[in-house]
């Protein structure tokens, strides 16, 4: 029976034919891309291994000619096609790089430890708080103390709230005194407390009582 299809219906069929063929024409290229791709991994990681192994050998100085490369290769069609999947070339590849950066932090942490051994102890909030209360001649808020702290030591983050928690300890602890002026609550450090009126010191108070034994005995 002769064929009774019209040229229109030939040419439909010719144009799905031919694109069913480019699709799998791509989809063949992207395999053998991929392959190629996963082939040129390991072979820059074998070149990057015989380097090593290389140097290596000449440090240890050893007679024997180290084994040569093979050449590049000419072009990326002059791969031959392997039929290993890519995916096991992706995990040897994750796995060097996941060795490749523990041993960098290995190194990172071997150099960072002395620098922190070698650093001098800082002081604590509570040493910094009583010398800063110490120098001062008037009694200080909890904010003035933070913010005066805060400017004077930039590198530690100093909040107010702490401070006012740490001032009460030193408080409780009989190293500060608190006076509440208003709605305000003032701190001063004990050794920074001058004698009140009418109160003389030691040293004073000798001196005055040998002035007036001297004056009586004349």
């Amino acid at each position: 029976m002769p064929d009774t299809k019209t040229p229109t219906e030939l040419t439909s069929q010719y144009t799905a034919q031919v694109v069913a063929d480019l699709e799998r024409n791509a989809k063949e290229q992207e395999r053998i891309g991929g392959e190629m791709e996963a082939l040129q991994e390991q072979l820059n990681a074998l070149r990057h291994d015989h380097a090593v192994l290389t140097n290596l050998h000449q440090a240890l100085g050893a007679t024997t000619a180290p084994v040569e490369t093979g050449p590049e290769p000419a072009a990326a069609t002059s791969v031959p096609r392997q039929k290993t999947p890519g995916k096991p070339a992706e995990g040897k590849r994750r796995t060097r790089k996941a060795d490749g950066a523990k041993a960098t932090t290995a190194r990172t942490s071997a150099a960072r430890k002395p620098a922190a051994e070698a650093s001098p102890a800082q002081p604590t909030l509570i040493e910094l708080i009583r010398r800063y209360l110490t120098e001062q001649r008037e009694p200080r808020s909890a904010a003035e103390v933070s913010t005066a702290l805060g400017q004077t030591h930039p590198e530690r983050r100093i909040q107010t709230n702490v401070v006012r928690t740490t001032l009460e300890n030193l408080v409780a602890k009989s190293h500060a005194h608190r006076a509440k002026q208003g709605t305000s609550v003032f701190y001063t450090a004990v050794d920074a407390e001058e004698p009140s009126p009418g109160t003389e010191q030691p040293a004073k108070a000798e001196t005055k009582a040998k002035a007036e034994t001297k004056a009586d005995s004349a």
